[in-house]
């Protein structure tokens, strides 16, 4: 039987040619095999990635311990409806609530974790009339008409309107802002506390904590999407507990289970019980294949101590950004959470992308100007070693020419 690794890339790309529709901008590359931060073309070119899967292979690519629990699950149970009780959608349950609060609902990636969220929230407000929700520019919650409206940018808005009624949007860190938005009708309000596809931009810790006041003065409830942040890439299981701010609700998907689909939303149990059977489902949500590699996910990060590792590396990360900053005036900023980095540049970022795949490395652009990177929280000193000198000889290459333009 042939099989994908058996076919060039060309001749892949022309698969997908002609049966796939094309509403991915796609690199001319077929990718067949990967382990840790490196990846492997058909034609056996190796990557370093620095961007594995968009921050969904958050072990990297392969990761045994997640092969074998899911090679084990399989041979056991592949999926069930949610009819019925697993142990493993109740481990993993276990899992992520005991390391944040209140009761889980699983589904299969960032944006029905979001959709979950406002529906949860219009379903507690809806006794008083409420469902209207605040969210911030540059944020992005998915692609669904919910999540999709609660985005507020534009660019993502076009040919799709009209969109979802009951969404508000205010700059980040202007409090005055949100409260100016703020009526009898307003249910919520919902951020990323770290925004990831917005360009790694990290509100100010007293514009959080004045969310926190305004949600509890006028009873409305605090959803943190942490579907970027979530499951330790910021060096602690969860971005909000690096601030003083408890949220009501917490979104988390991407690397929830380490590669494999899975979203999941996070209430607090007074509030998790407005979602009544029937009021919403998801026929995949907490499938046991996906509820054994998040469970063999937590467990590595813990075992192996990657938090540690993840705020380790992070500092390195800064330093080393912090002195190329110094020597390139292109470079307007550093943002660095943990796995989450954001060089902000006052040209393109897109040609970084692609200069930096022709020397082996993969790295992302975002919002225009910000280079994008999120390792691996398993990734070697090494290895970020290799990859940081590339980008800085890319981006360097990037300042001479903008020098002699």
């Amino acid at each position: 039987m042939t099989t994908a690794a058996d076919l060039d890339s060309q001749a892949t790309i022309g698969l997908f040619d002609r049966y796939v529709i094309p509403n991915y901008t796609r690199y001319p590359i077929s990718l067949v095999e990967g382990s840790g931060s490196w990846v492997r073309d058909a034609e056996g070119r190796r990557y370093l990635d620095l961007f594995p899967g968009w921050g969904c292979n958050l072990l990297g690519y392969s990761p045994p311990t997640v092969v074998d629990a899911i090679r084990e699950q399989a041979a056991r149970l592949i999926h069930v409806p949610n009819t019925w009780y697993t142990e493993a959608q109740g481990r993993f349950a276990e899992f992520l609530c005991s390391r944040s609060f209140g009761k889980a609902f699983f589904c299969n990636s960032g944006a029905e974790a979001c959709e979950a969220a406002i529906k949860l929230a219009r379903l507690h407000g809806s006794a008083r009339g409420r469902y209207r929700t605040i969210t911030f520019e540059r944020g992005f919650h998915g692609r669904t008409f919910g999540a999709l409206t609660a985005t507020a940018q534009p660019k993502y808005h076009e040919g799709l309107g009209p969109l979802l009624a009951g969404f508000r949007y205010a700059p980040i860190n202007d409090l005055d802002a949100v409260r100016t938005l703020v009526d009898d009708e307003t249910c919520a309000i919902m951020i990323e506390p770290i925004q990831g596809e917005g360009g790694i931009r990290i509100p100010d810790p007293a514009f959080l904590q004045g969310l926190r006041d305004i949600c509890d003065e006028h009873e409305l409830l605090l959803i943190f999407d942490e579907v970027q942040t979530g499951m330790g890439r910021t060096g602690t299981w969860f971005a909000y507990q690096q601030t003083p701010v408890v949220p009501d609700i917490v979104t988390v998907a991407k690397g929830l289970a380490g590669g494999v689909a899975c979203g999941a939303m996070i209430a607090r149990d007074e509030i998790a019980a407005d979602l009544r059977p029937g009021m919403h489902a998801s026929t995949f949500g907490g499938n046991p294949l996906a509820m054994a590699a998040g469970l063999a996910t937590g467990e590595t990060i813990e075992q192996e101590q990657l938090l540690e590792h993840v705020n380790a590396s992070a500092e390195f990360i800064r330093g080393r950004l912090s002195e190329l900053q110094e020597h390139l005036n292109i470079i307007r900023d550093v943002r660095v959470a943990g796995m989450m980095v954001g060089i902000d540049l006052d040209i393109p970022a897109a040609p970084a992308v692609e200069l930096c795949m022709e020397r082996g490395v993969l790295v992302n652009a975002t919002q225009d100007t910000v280079v994008r990177l999120l390792p691996a929280l398993n990734i070697s000193r090494n290895d970020l070693e290799q990859g940081l000198a590339t980008l800085t000889e890319v981006l360097t290459l990037m300042a001479d020419r903008t020098d002699t333009a």
